[in-house]
């Protein structure tokens, strides 16, 4: 009787023994799929940032590229030539490089190269604004971009200064407003004001200009 209840203590010694082994075992494979476990979650977050980084660098990328181009309401063309104190003789505009364009500015009325010294003087002022021939300016677009005579509509802009308003603020053009395009209308005239009470140009007390361009274009045409 003694001997089998030895062996029967033995019996449950060596089950509880598998048992804590068995326990043991799960202990060590459930350890180890949690190291797993953490690698893979560790690759993945990483991977994540990866992609994070690629498009965040294809983002400023596609910034940096956005910056070299114009909106669709301005072009950069090169001057080929002054043609008045309101009008330019540009290439760029067509797809052909090297063909001419006629420019009006907008806004802006500058006196007749026959109405001396008034019109050599608008003439002169926008060749230094420019800075001469083949030099590039930016025009902008207003809501009509041609008028009767198919000249090409624009604000010239040269090292971000709106010559139509230099050239009205100096009192060598007149500011004159004409639908639709008034998007600096107020730039122009309060420009024309400051002239007129600093007497620039046209404005001079001493030697005024007694016609407005318009005037002395239909008393000589």
């Amino acid at each position: 009787m003694r001997n089998k209840q030895l062996e029967k203590a033995e019996g449950r010694g060596q089950e509880a023994g598998s048992r804590e082994q068995g326990a043991g075992g799960k202990k060590f494979y459930s350890l180890r799929a949690v190291a797993t476990i953490g690698k893979f979650v560790t690759v993945v977050s990483l991977g994540n940032w990866v992609r994070k980084i690629a498009i965040l660098v294809c983002l400023l990328l596609l910034v940096s590229c956005n910056k070299n181009q114009l909106p669709n309401n301005e072009a950069q063309v090169k001057v080929a030539r002054v043609a008045s104190g309101q009008s330019l003789e540009v290439l760029g505009m067509a797809e052909q490089p090297n063909l001419i364009s006629q420019v009006r500015l907008i806004g802006v009325d500058a006196p007749d190269l026959r109405q001396k010294p008034w019109g050599e003087a608008a003439k002169e002022q926008l060749e230094n604004l420019i800075g001469g021939a083949e030099e590039l300016v930016t025009l902008e677009f207003d809501l009509e971009a041609k008028d009767k005579f198919e000249r090409t509509l624009a604000y010239v802009w040269k090292n971000k200064v709106l010559l139509n308003e230099e050239l009205v603020k100096q009192g060598n053009a007149m500011f004159v407003g004409r639908s639709p395009n008034h998007k600096y209308d107020q730039r122009l005239e309060r420009a024309q004001q400051w002239a007129r009470l600093m007497g620039q140009g046209m404005w001079n007390p001493e030697k005024p200009m007694r016609l407005t361009p318009a005037e002395f274009r239909r008393q000589n045409l």
